[in-house]
């Protein structure tokens, strides 16, 4: 299929911030462009002009087209799309909506980020089920093979393969689709959290086989801050319930008696910013509008690009994993603490962000380090924003 270049100039006309800012921090917050400011601000505006319940009923199909055009995203239908506050209140309620036994196997990788831990040490914890680490292949992702082992082992029920797309600490992808193969196959329920692989990367969640999937709108997507999405397969629907409910999640029938929704929106609540789920609509239609992958050919050469350029420096060590690898960059410098990297490239007007081990326990502490510095580029950057970061680095000591 041959794919359109990003037309860069327009993307950055539509995008103030680069005006201000080498903004390399995009795998954090991503520089919305004005069209979702606009929208976030207009609807704002119309609330403090006829009320806030009035003005949510006036921008019905805006905030519908919201559900239809992250189905038309990931590949899904309008039903099977909860709009959550965050990337983590999705996973959460798709997660904390499962019942654990005893004995059940809970599977995850290497890379996995520490609040999906968090949650999976808290639920093995209060049942008695059992977290397992697959291990990593010789180019650092998941190995399909020992997955396929551990489905296969008959030691124990598997309940879940929860795994994330691209961790935050690194530019790996993790196979998706092949581990969507092997789940498929065992007949285990498949959790994929897209927080950092959702707008740079296609993501087609038939191909990917995922029961369930979560992702957020500020990264990638160029959508408000404070929100999110949950993915739910729809044959999948009737094996969660939702961790807590509300009369927009269920019906109060009878005194003694309620029903929850029939859609993906029984993950939701009643009570929502409309004006940032808007935003999140108009962000997924302006990436559709460029084609993801376009974006993805636009991102992946901006990355390689930077890796070439750090690599070349003395001291400097990219840290990068994985077979593929995506917009994200990360690095050291010797003898410099990676939060003096971060504060001396933002006096030059260049933002990056700095991962911790806290954020990674089961891999980073592994591979022998406590941080690193995490440059991820977007279409809107430029090889002359590369360069004002390069030349903004500190030297290695």
């Amino acid at each position: 299929m041959r794919v359109t270049p990003i037309d860069v100039d327009r993307a950055r006309r539509d995008t103030p911030g680069t005006r201000n800012v080498a903004h390399l921090n995009n795998a954090g917050a991503a520089l919305p462009p004005r069209q979702v400011t606009d929208a976030v601000i207009a609807h704002l505006q119309r609330e403090a002009e006829i009320g806030g319940y009035e003005a949510a009923e006036a921008a019905a199909d805006q905030v519908e087209r919201t559900y239809s055009a992250i189905a038309e995203l990931i590949g899904c239908r309008a039903d099977e799309i909860a709009v959550v506050e965050n990337a983590t209140r999705a996973w959460d309620m798709a997660f904390y909506g499962l019942t654990f036994q005893p004995g059940d196997r809970i599977l995850t990788a290497r890379a996995e980020y520490a609040s999906n831990v968090l949650a999976f040490l808290q639920v093995a914890a209060k049942t008695g089920a059992v977290v397992e680490i697959i291990d990593n292949d010789e180019t650092g992702q998941l190995s399909v093979p020992d997955l396929r082992r551990r489905l296969d082992d008959g030691t124990g029920p598997v309940k879940l393969v929860a795994i994330t797309h691209v961790p935050t600490q690194g530019g790996l992808v993790n196979p998706a689709e092949e581990v969507g193969h092997a789940t498929r196959e065992a007949g285990v329920l498949y959790l994929l959290d897209a927080c950092q692989s959702i707008g740079q990367l296609p993501v087609d969640v038939d191909a990917i086989g995922c029961d369930l999937l979560s992702a957020t709108g500020r990264k990638y997507l160029r959508g408000p801050r404070g929100t999110g999405f949950l993915y739910v397969r729809s044959g999948t629907l009737e094996q969660l319930e939702p961790p807590f409910l509300d009369l927009h999640a269920a019906t109060w029938t009878a005194p003694n008696t309620y029903e929850i929704r029939t859609d993906a929106r029984r993950f939701e609540n009643w009570e929502t910013n409309y004006a940032a789920k808007i935003g999140l609509g108009v962000a997924v239609d302006y990436a559709l509008s460029w084609g993801i992958p376009a974006i993805e050919s636009r991102v992946t050469e901006l990355a390689n690009h930077l890796r070439h350029q750090l690599s070349a420096v003395d001291g400097i060590h990219v840290h990068d994993l994985g077979a593929r690898q995506c917009g994200i960059v990360t690095f050291t410098i010797d003898g410099v603490r990676c939060e003096d990297v971060r504060r001396h490239v933002a006096a030059h007007s260049v933002n990056v962000s700095v991962s911790v081990a806290d954020y990674a326990r089961l891999d980073m502490p592994d591979r022998g380090l406590t941080d690193l510095v995490r440059a991820s580029v977007h279409y809107y950057n430029t090889h002359d924003e590369i360069d004002r970061l390069i030349q903004a680095l500190p030297s290695a000591s």
